[in-house]
């Protein structure tokens, strides 16, 4: 049976999961040679994508990648598109990137967002001293993100020092190795392929 997150990949057309989440293995439906051809390249006349269709696929990547509910998402951007004065398209990125689940993921204590996700939710991480297991936490400037102690020595954790010995955070989060602490201390910024669909998928909302 094909599992969820093949369902989505093969809904987009493009593989939208990490190597942390055995999504490269060679059963994959999208993986060359696994006997499978990707969404769109199939017998026949090729369809033409609408503008409309493009950004539904952009919106569902992004919605994926993240973890995200289509209300969680739309959410998102109706609190983007209320901040005065500011880009929205940087705005939304901005609230993206700064959920708990994803700095997590950012600071290399878990493989995927999915892996961060169960982390948090299972309290095994402390913001500013404090358990935090609500992945949807924004955090902010200055937060303190760190390990509980008592998670440590959990398997969630298993080889993290290995791990983080070969890891940098992007450039907006600092990351003590040592302590496994981290924090934000400039405002988030994504991969440049996000950025980019970021306008388009904010109008296909504006429809």
């Amino acid at each position: 049976m094909i599992n969820d997150k093949c369902k989505k990949c093969k809904r987009i057309g493009e593989k939208l999961f990490l190597k942390g989440e055995k999504c490269y293995t060679p059963k994959c439906a999208l993986t060359a040679g696994a006997g499978f051809k990707k969404r769109g390249q199939f017998r026949g006349r090729r369809k033409t994508v609408s503008e409309y269709g493009i950004q539904l696929k952009e919106k569902q990547k992004v919605k994926f990648l993240y973890g995200l509910r289509e209300k969680q998402f739309r959410n998102y951007i109706i609190a983007a598109q209320k901040k005065t004065g500011s880009d929205t398209s940087k705005k939304l990125l901005e609230f993206l990137e700064s959920r708990l689940d994803n700095v997590v993921f950012r600071l290399g204590f878990a493989e995927s967002r999915n892996k961060a996700r169960q982390i948090v939710s299972h309290g095994h991480i402390i913001v500013n001293g404090r358990k935090t297991d609500i992945p949807s936490f924004a955090v902010k400037l200055k937060d303190k993100i760190s390990i509980r102690p008592q998670s440590a020595s959990s398997g969630a954790f298993s080889n993290l020092d290995d791990k983080l010995k070969k890891y940098n955070p992007p450039a907006w989060l600092n990351l003590d190795k040592n302590k496994k602490e981290g924090e934000a201390i400039i405002n988030p910024s994504g991969e440049a392929d996000i950025e980019s669909v970021l306008d388009s998928i904010i109008g296909f909302y504006s429809r």
